[in-house]
């Protein structure tokens, strides 16, 4: 599950670059002071405003330099400002888990790794929290959009086994893969035989007894066609066996068209278009928002950013359909995401500000957790205490 995810360095010695470039010498004695130059030695134009050309060109440089460094930095200030004062404030006393959460799973549950005294373990920790979904890493799809059963051969077990230890409780197939949407390598959503070969999977898994098909394919871009066109091939699929469809979404565009201009510094567009994130929410019966890796350098502002997310795909988001927040339950630092910024509490309370400020009674609503192998005693601590309603 991604994300991407800048230094200014400091200007120094231009003064000493500027001088040794400038022509004039220092001074070498008397006789340089008590004889005029010939007209051969004159040093051109050290005299005039301004001095030599190339001092001039300098100069010129570094204020084109500054120009471009405040023009990069001040919207970025603005905008993190404006993630801090949206971290303030109380959310409202009733926003708190709908009993609609979900939780990512590893492949180890399907691949045999996983007993029955495992399920009950589970089964112990979810009690009395929110989780209704199990997404269960079931792939990853071939890049030809197959999937060999052997990736799931341990389903037949754990399905029933959960059933009967979490009535009520669904268990999701999690399938993905890398797209070939910035290198040559990953599924091609553009040919029609893989999409098809993707939705045959997603038919034979839900035949070996799966609850539902939950989709995560990235890098995706902002107006994929092909991606339309693969959901709606699956609704007809999952609708057919009475299951919902389910896929892990990409964070909303923080301003307007982000998208465009990220992609084309980084060719990582990372972000959707707000009209984008609509389209695939009104073609499935749930959507994950994956709102972690956000590049954010500390709690508050990562806060900030989860509840301007909440409320942006509250906004996109129907009614009908299933809208959850990924909570970060690992603790990675590198490029894009900072632990000790992107925690469970941070995120939690973004979440209940978004939604207080958005869309308060909205029923179809909760978090979802990623991923339960990296998860720790603070996260689930974290989630229970700041988003499971106090008795």
């Amino acid at each position: 599950m991604s994300g991407a995810k800048p230094d200014a360095g400091r200007q120094s010695g231009t003064e000493s670059v500027a001088e040794s470039q400038s022509g004039t010498e220092p001074d070498a004695g008397p006789q340089s002071r008590t004889e005029p130059a010939s007209d051969a030695e004159e040093q051109p134009a050290t005299g005039r405003k301004g001095g030599t050309p190339t001092r001039r060109r300098l100069r010129r440089a570094r204020r084109l330099a500054l120009g471009l460094v405040l023009l990069l930095l001040l919207p970025l200030l603005a905008a993190e400002t404006a993630l801090r004062v949206n971290y303030m404030g109380d959310p409202a006393g009733d926003a708190y888990s709908r009993g609609q959460d979900a939780i990512w799973l590893g492949h180890a549950w399907v691949d045999g790794r996983k007993k029955d005294a495992d399920v009950a373990a589970l089964a112990e920790r979810l009690r009395g929290t929110g989780i209704r979904d199990l997404y269960v890493h079931a792939g990853p799809l071939e890049h030809d959009g197959t999937l060999p059963a052997s990736a799931y051969r341990n389903a037949g077990r754990l399905i029933p086994a959960v059933h009967r230890a979490l009535p009520g409780v669904r268990v999701q197939a999690w399938l993905g893969d890398k797209l070939a949407t910035e290198s040559p390598d990953g599924l091609r959503l553009e040919r029609a035989g893989t999409r098809a070969a993707v939705v045959d999977s997603t038919r034979r898994i839900l035949d070996a007894g799966f609850d539902g098909a939950h989709f995560d394919l990235e890098p995706l871009h902002s107006g994929d066609r092909h991606y339309l066109d693969l959901l709606d091939a699956l609704r007809a699929v999952t609708r057919a066996h009475h299951v919902p469809l389910s896929v892990a979404a990409h964070q909303i565009d923080p301003l307007p068209a982000f998208h465009s201009l990220w992609g084309t510094l980084t060719n990582h567009p990372k972000w959707w278009s707000q009209a984008f994130f609509g389209q695939v929410a009104r073609r499935v019966d749930q959507i994950a928002v994956m709102s972690y890796d956000t590049m954010q350098p500390a709690q508050s502002l990562y806060g900030g950013y989860v509840a301007q997310q909440t409320s942006l795909a509250l906004e996109a988001t129907p009614p009908t359909t299933d809208l959850l927040m990924g909570l970060p339950f690992f603790h990675e630092n590198r490029f894009g995401h900072w632990a000790h910024a992107e925690t469970v509490p941070a995120a939690v309370r973004g979440v209940r500000l978004g939604l207080s400020r958005t869309d308060p009674d909205r029923v179809r609503f909760g978090v979802a957790l990623y991923v339960d192998f990296a998860a720790t005693e603070d996260d689930w601590t974290a989630y229970r205490e700041g988003w499971i309603r106090p008795s």
